[in-house]
């Protein structure tokens, strides 16, 4: 079972399933916890991680893709380090390879093979622009995703890959697409891509790679020196203009390669938008300049057998045994024969010097003067250990020094460097000075969960610690409700107070929302005490001192308004005060009138609304075939009546009335 499945990295992904291995690394379909969403973890593989120089360099160059955001890329979430593991996270592509896609669908048409080469290189452009490059443009770094987008993945990985590749069976895969100037050995640029992604274009439209062989060295010789059939000499159905852009991208010298990938953009769009554009180059402007003595194109037999896999060797097309004819007579193979032999006796001669160098160092150990000895590793040990080492114990004197350094990668009081270091040799006074580690940097998490401290707050106060160690709040936070805590402040925190702090560490804020709100319903029309009944149970307050009682011609006793107004809010805090208007009948001390208000005749109804001291006393659509509505008001002295026809701003009708009060 793989080592990794299971296992969660950082307290955070968690590695579910193996989905894909690499050259450099595997990937891992994986959980963030944090975020709850599925990823992609790419792990470097344990012999590439064990070096350091690779490991800062594949840091910082993923970090610097980590900045890339365009949506033909794939994006880069985190680049980490969790124990000895080294990590990127990305997104997890619901899709294929653009290998896989090939496989599946066989040759493409021009019109498919343009729309994916036009995204493609808008990744490019938007990588170019922020001085990364790729150097491992491939069908298999590219995915297909389900909705015909496309997206370019490896980024970075691959540019740290091809710094050191050489042209061994491992590269065959990439080595198809290598621009001449990689396979030489050359300072690379965004060129280099512009040449890897003309050879996926040329692919995609001829069905078949531009040079084939049985080894890498061979099919990077063919790059340096051979030219390739043109598409449309494969198949005829492509496009001249778009054989001319593919070709453009292709051309071995890079004066007259397209310089940079808007460029190529640029004459796709023309392209697409006119098929019969005419460009400003021709093929020949592609072909590079000819010279005193020629450059040999070469055509070795391994890779004339790799052209022809696949077709059940059939014959070569006329055009191009013509084109081999021509290669054939050149006197290519005596001269190819010299340079190797050439090639073999220079890294003979290397290998003789590696040699005597190793079996002097070999010697020099074994047979030295008796006083002479090869010093031993003791980093990544206590000192008592190192001190039990064989190589150690009766010979070397172990001497720490006062010194402690702080160190993620070895504990406390563990050795962290020595000097001599291991392999050197020391004769006399045999005593090896060791440095011993302090530890990681760690700090100590203050009280900040205190019911009274805001986020805002608790970032000032840990100001100085965020700064040292890189601390910083997971967002959003998580809200909760919370009777006792106000509004915004925090209710716990991960870690907790006096808890360890680590650099990089996120911290994590549980904040509180208030009481949790009440459901408030409406209690008009409700006898008094009923409504008392079921405002106490929901945790509301009425104060008995500001109920109003009002004449009206509800039953006594019947609430007839409520404060706050159960058609605006639904919910509200527990203890919230509620104002009630309750009717104290019709028979109370108040009078009566009635009040004529006027009606448009030229409508056959109108909605009419109707306040009385700034109460709504009628709100319902009315007839307005007798000019007027008779509308009765109860009160005592002085009211203030105010009606509104069809919800216009100025009123239809707007005095005040005095009203007799009477005795039941």
């Amino acid at each position: 079972m793989d080592q990794y499945i299971g296992k969660m990295l950082d307290n955070r992904y968690e590695i579910l399933e193996r989905i894909g291995t690499g050259g450099m690394a595997v990937v891992y379909k994986a959980k963030c916890h944090r975020l709850n969403r599925l990823v992609a973890v790419k792990i470097l593989k344990s012999d590439l991680a064990q070096d350091a120089d690779f490991r800062r360099r594949f840091n910082a160059e993923s970090q610097a893709v980590a900045q890339l955001s365009h949506p033909n890329i794939v994006s880069v979430y985190d680049v980490s380090k969790g124990g000895d593991i080294e990590y990127i996270v990305m997104e997890l592509i619901d899709g294929i390879t653009l290998k896989q896609y090939m496989e599946k669908r066989g040759q493409l048409n021009w019109r498919e093979s343009l729309h994916f080469i036009t995204q493609i290189m808008r990744g490019l452009s938007h990588a170019h622009s922020r001085g990364i490059v790729h150097r491992d443009i491939k069908p298999q770094n590219i995915m297909v995703l389900r909705d015909g987008s496309v997206k370019v993945a490896d980024f970075g990985i691959a540019c740290l890959e091809n710094s050191a590749q050489t042209l061994t069976q491992e590269a065959l895969g990439s080595v198809h697409y290598i621009s001449p100037e990689q396979a030489r050995g050359d300072r690379t640029d965004a060129r280099s891509d512009i040449y890897s992604a003309g050879v996926v274009l040329y692919e995609m439209l001829a069905g078949r790679l531009p040079f084939e062989g049985d080894s890498a060295v061979s099919v990077a010789i063919q790059h340096l020196s051979s030219i390739p059939l043109a598409p449309r000499e494969i198949n005829p159905e492509i496009p001249e203009q778009l054989e001319l852009i593919c070709m453009k991208a292709m051309a071995p010298d890079l004066e007259r390669r397209y310089f940079s990938a808007d460029a190529m953009i640029a004459d796709l769009e023309a392209f697409r938008k006119n098929p019969g554009v005419s460009l400003d180059f021709e093929m020949e402007d592609l072909r590079p300049e000819e010279e005193d003595e020629p450059t040999q194109l070469l055509r070795t037999s391994a890779v004339t057998a790799a052209s022809n896999t696949g077709r059940n060797h059939r014959p070569a097309p006329s055009h191009e045994r013509e084109r081999r004819r021509e290669y054939d007579g050149y006197d290519e193979p005596e001269r190819r024969g010299n340079r190797g032999r050439t090639a073999l006796v220079v890294i003979a001669a290397i290998l003789a010097v590696a040699l005597a160098a190793v079996l002097f160092k070999t010697i020099f150990a074994s047979f030295g003067a008796p006083d002479t000895y090869v010093v031993p590793n003791v980093v990544g040990y206590t000192v008592e250990e190192a001190g039990t080492l064989p190589d150690v114990q009766g010979t070397f004197t172990l001497s720490p020094q006062e010194e402690r350094q702080y160190s993620d990668e070895y504990p406390a009081d563990t050795i962290i460097r020595q000097s001599p270091e291991e392999g050197d040799y020391q004769k006399g006074e045999l005593v090896i000075k060791v440095w011993l580690s302090a530890g990681p940097d760690t700090g100590v998490m203050p009280e900040i969960a205190d019911g009274k401290t805001s986020v805002t707050q608790a970032k000032a106060r840990m100001s100085s610690l965020i700064d040292r160690y890189g601390l910083t709040f997971e967002e959003p936070y998580d809200e909760e409700y919370n009777d006792e805590i106000p509004v915004g402040c925090i209710i716990s925190s991960i870690p907790d107070a006096g808890e360890e702090l680590k650099k990089g560490q996120t911290i994590h804020v549980v904040v509180s929302k208030g009481p949790q709100p009440v459901s408030y319903i409406p209690l008009t029309g409700m006898q008094l005490d009923l409504a008392l009944q079921q405002l106490e149970r929901l945790g509301l307050v009425v104060d008995s001192s500001e109920i109003e009682y009002v004449a009206s011609q509800e039953a006594e006793g019947t609430i007839i308004s409520q404060d706050p107004d159960p058609t605006a809010v639904t919910s509200v805090p527990p203890g919230t005060k509620v104002k009630l208007v309750v009717s104290a009948g019709p028979n109370s001390m108040a009078g009566s009138d009635t009040v004529m208000l006027p009606l448009p005749m030229d409508k056959i109804s109108a909605h009419l609304v109707v306040y009385q001291d700034n109460e709504k006393i009628l709100d319902e659509d009315v007839p307005c075939a007798s000019g007027t509505y008779p509308l009765v008001v109860y009160g005592s002295g002085e009211v203030h009546i105010v009606a509104y026809l069809d919800g216009e701003e100025e009123p239809i009708y707007d005095h005040r009335i005095t009203i007799d009060a009477y005795y039941d």
